[in-house]
């Protein structure tokens, strides 16, 4: 099946790395997982649906941090992690490496600055999830990093898909702020009350956000022209598509105004 998909030309082949591999296969598929059970109910305990997943019959309470200490600990090791493949000259000199690389330098910097001057936080984060989260982001960094410095040298996909991979990820992250920015704007200093959000795509989708988010790995994903990277895009959008459908119905059972033609991730689709 590899096979059949580096013959495309749209990928580099396989790297000659049983662990890369693997990890291709592990990403997609565990991401896959936790998207499904988040639309069966079990969540990873963070942002509306941080006081999830409570023990029953009296079992000893999660150990729970901040939201904005949590969620810098999603990301930034995967950060430190983009920033130090700027310190490997192979990688530099390649232009596509370069691009990817500095598009997950990009991406984590703006989570990070979002978590200290764009988010308003309610609620806190099981320390289990921000464990698990931090530590899919890292790896999976490292791997998609690590991918590309073994395809540094080797010939080129038939299709070159990097620049076309630059501007979608571009209108990923664009979109991804802005929509971030609404989000922060439904909150008045010191308010921890969820509100119904409105503007840009909110009108359609209840999740813009992580639809711009997949849009991100997308263009990740296409300048990299790796499977590491193509699983990884895959496994985040199965996670985010089960995500959304959860949050739709959270919406849906916490306000009766709640406006029925809103899709959770994909407009008028999904």
């Amino acid at each position: 099946m590899l096979s059949a998909i580096t013959a495309l030309g749209l990928f580099y082949p396989p790297p000659p790395s049983i662990f890369l591999t693997a990890m291709s296969a592990i990403t997609c598929t565990s991401l896959a997982f936790i998207g499904v059970s988040e639309v069966r109910g079990k969540h990873l305990s963070y942002s509306k649906f941080w006081n999830a997943n409570k023990p029953g019959g009296g079992g000893a309470d999660p150990v729970r941090i901040s939201s904005r200490a949590g969620m810098l600990f999603f990301y930034t090791p995967a950060l430190l992690a983009s920033a130090a493949a700027f310190a490997v000259p192979s990688l530099m000199a390649d232009e596509r490496g370069l691009l990817v690389a500095l598009a997950l330098l990009l991406h984590f910097l703006k989570r990070d600055f979002e978590v200290l001057f764009v988010h308003q936080f309610s609620g806190a984060i099981v320390l289990d999830s921000a464990i698990s989260i931090s530590f899919s982001y890292f790896i999976n960094t490292v791997c998609i990093l690590y991918a590309q410095y073994l395809a540094v040298g080797a010939p080129e996909p038939a299709v070159n898909l990097k620049y076309p991979g630059a501007v979608v990820f571009a209108v990923g992250m664009l979109g991804n702020l802005y929509h971030h920015i609404l989000l922060s704007k439904l909150r008045k200093k010191g308010d921890k009350g969820y509100k119904i959000p409105e503007g840009g795509l909110f009108g359609l989708v209840i999740c813009p956000h992580y639809l711009f988010e997949i849009i991100i790995w997308v263009g990740v994903a296409l300048m990299a022209q790796t499977l590491n990277a193509a699983s990884f895009m895959l496994g985040s959008a199965f996670y985010l598509m089960g995500r959304s459908w959860a949050t739709k119905r959270w919406y849906v059972s916490k306000f009766e105004s709640f406006p029925k033609g809103i899709k959770a991730l994909l407009p008028y689709i999904y």
